[in-house]
Order: C-alpha cells, then sequence, then structure tokens
C-alpha cells in the first residue's frame, strides 16, 4: 500500500479487516473495536505512526499508551513477566485488565508508545474484531481511545466517525457495533513489590483482589499509565530548553530542531516537521544521556501542535530533580 486512504468508515468484515492490518504495517492508524471502548490504533513498533496518534487526537501530553497484543507470546517479547503476571493473565485475559509491567530490555516498542519510561502498560482485548485484527496484522497495536483530548470516549463507531471523518492521519474506523463494557479497562501495576490499583475500570477491583489478595491504590502524581495526571522523562544529566545552536556549553550535547542547525548534531527533525521530531525524542535524549556529559541543550521547538506536548515533557525533563 504506497498511499494510505484518508478517513473513512468499515464494516468489520474479513475483507476490512485485512485492509486494516495492510494500513497498520504501512504506518497508519485505524480505529477499531474492543469490549471496553473503540482504540485509535497504530503499530507500537513505529515512531512515526505512534506520533501520529498524538497529533491525531490532539493529546496535550505524551502519556503512555496502552499496547494491545495478541496472545501471551507477543506479550512476552517486550514485558517481564513474574508469579503475579501469570495468574492475573490466566484468570481475565482476554478482557478488561491492563498490566503495567517492566520493560523488557532491548525490546522494540516504540520509545513514545512508552513515553521513555521502563514500565509497559499491556492488554489482551476480548473482543472478535480486535484479536482478528491484531492476528492479521502480527504486531503489538498502541491504542488509547479514539477520540479527541478531552471528550467523551467513543462506544460505537459513528462517535469516531463523527470526529474524524476525512481525517487524513486516520485511515480506517472498522464498525465492529456497540462496545460491550463501554468502560476504559482496569489499570494494575505490578512493576514493583506491592501491586497498585491505578486506574478503576472495566474489571472490578474485588474480583482481582479475589485472585491476588489486596491491592494498594495509587498516591502518586508520576503518570505510568493513562488516567493519571502527570508524567515526567528525566535524564540522568542536566537538561536546557530553547538553547541556540551558537549558546551550547562546553561539555553539552546538542539536541537540534529545524534546517538551521550544526550538520554533527543529532537532529529532532531537520525539516522541523513536528510530528517527526515527537517520533525522534525519547529516542535521541536516551542517546545523549551518557555519563561524563554536561548535559543535553535543546533547541526551541514551536509550542504548537505536537511542539506543545514537546515542549510539556521537556519541560518535566528539565525540572530541578
Amino acid at each position: 500500500m504506497n498511499k494510505l486512504p484518508p478517513c473513512h468508515l468499515a464494516p468489520a468484515d474479513s475483507i476490512h479487516i485485512e485492509q486494516a492490518a495492510s494500513i497498520l504495517k504501512a504506518g497508519g492508524l485505524v480505529a477499531f473495536p474492543t469490549e471496553t471502548v473503540y482504540g485509535l490504533g497504530a503499530d507500537a513498533t513505529n515512531d512515526q505512526a505512534v506520533a501520529k496518534i498524538f497529533e491525531t487526537k490532539q493529546r496535550p501530553a505524551f502519556n503512555p499508551l496502552i499496547i494491545h497484543i495478541k496472545n501471551i507470546e507477543q506479550a512476552f517479547e517486550f514485558a517481564e513477566f513474574n508469579d503475579l503476571s501469570n495468574q492475573l493473565t490466566t484468570a481475565f485475559w482476554p478482557g478488561a485488565l491492563t498490566l503495567v509491567l517492566r520493560r523488557k530490555k532491548g525490546s522494540k516498542l516504540s520509545l513514545l508508545a512508552t513515553a521513555g519510561l521502563d514500565t509497559v502498560a499491556v492488554r489482551m482485548p476480548n473482543h472478535p474484531v480486535a484479536q482478528s485484527l491484531l492476528a492479521a496484522a502480527n504486531v503489538p497495536i498502541a491504542a488509547p481511545s479514539a477520540n479527541l483530548s478531552g471528550t467523551i470516549s467513543p462506544t460505537q463507531a459513528g462517535h469516531v466517525d463523527g470526529q474524524f471523518s476525512g481525517s487524513l492521519t486516520l485511515n480506517m474506523v472498522l464498525d465492529g457495533g456497540p462496545c460491550t463494557v463501554g468502560l476504559e479497562s482496569t489499570i494494575v501495576d505490578i512493576s514493583g513489590k506491592i501491586p497498585t490499583l491505578l486506574r478503576p475500570g472495566g474489571l472490578a477491583k474485588e474480583d482481582i483482589e479475589a485472585v491476588i489478595g489486596p491491592l494498594a491504590i495509587n498516591a502518586s502524581e508520576d503518570i505510568i499509565a493513562p488516567g493519571q495526571l502527570k508524567s515526567h522523562y528525566a535524564p540522568s544529566i542536566p537538561l536546557r530548553m530553547n538553547v541556540k545552536a551558537d549558546e551550547v556549553k562546553p561539555g553539552e550535547s546538542l539536541l537540534a530542531f529545524g534546517a538551521n542547525a550544526p550538520t554533527k548534531a543529532l537532529n529532532l527533525a531537520t525539516t522541523a516537521n513536528l510530528i517527526e521530531a515527537a517520533a525522534n525524542l525519547f529516542a535521541m535524549m536516551r542517546t545523549l544521556d551518557t555519563p561524563g556529559s554536561a548535559g543535553i541543550a535543546v533547541m526551541p521547538i514551536p509550542n504548537e501542535g505536537l511542539g506543545v506536548a514537546i515542549n510539556d515533557r521537556l519541560k518535566r525533563a528539565s525540572a530541578t530533580k
């Protein structure tokens, strides 16, 4: 598929599911039904595709996304499982439960999809269309709710099509009928010593506790999964924002933006494309986060579109630790 189509509503039959899978593998976006809400999906291993999710949703900050998987073997490729996670997946997957796990070293998942964190939120949806799409695409799918940020989550294909009809970044809406749960998934963090409820949702807390015992309630303001208030990505060395190329201090590494930058510097986007910059941000920050460096100096990023989210992330990364 050389040219991705503009947004269109399609029945979730086998032909259109195969077309949707091809769109995902080509770096496009597909809205699809799950039992909870409709998701705005992209190949979770493709930085550019994941960046389109934030652009399309007009999402104000880089929150981590839930990664949807076709089976437990696929989840093993990028997440570290333990006894608790095995108990929970046996009891509730596929279903409305998202688990926050340690991200496996060397994982091919986009750093943008996991907000640069060392954890990953994973779910196996219990919806025939979602399962068929995941199998046909054969890639993990990053998918927040398929709506503009701040609006009501969609539980019917018409809700999605009504907001994104004609969109050039969302390429297809698969109509699989109304969502049966209609409430986002419950999110439980089992990446640490104490299993913690991060977001109540379509699976009752009591049902989870019947399997693994009491859950702690999240009290942190940091965001490690959707449905929380704050997030941050902090390199181990200082970071300065809005630094011109000729203002870099001795020992600092320059993270450039746009055409008017030194050719030897890492450049978020030589064409000043904010989608490209968003896709490169976390990977390039990690590359420059090296011991012995005096810090990271970041050239100015336009505070518009995805630039607002990029600057939000950079501001948090530059905060006093």
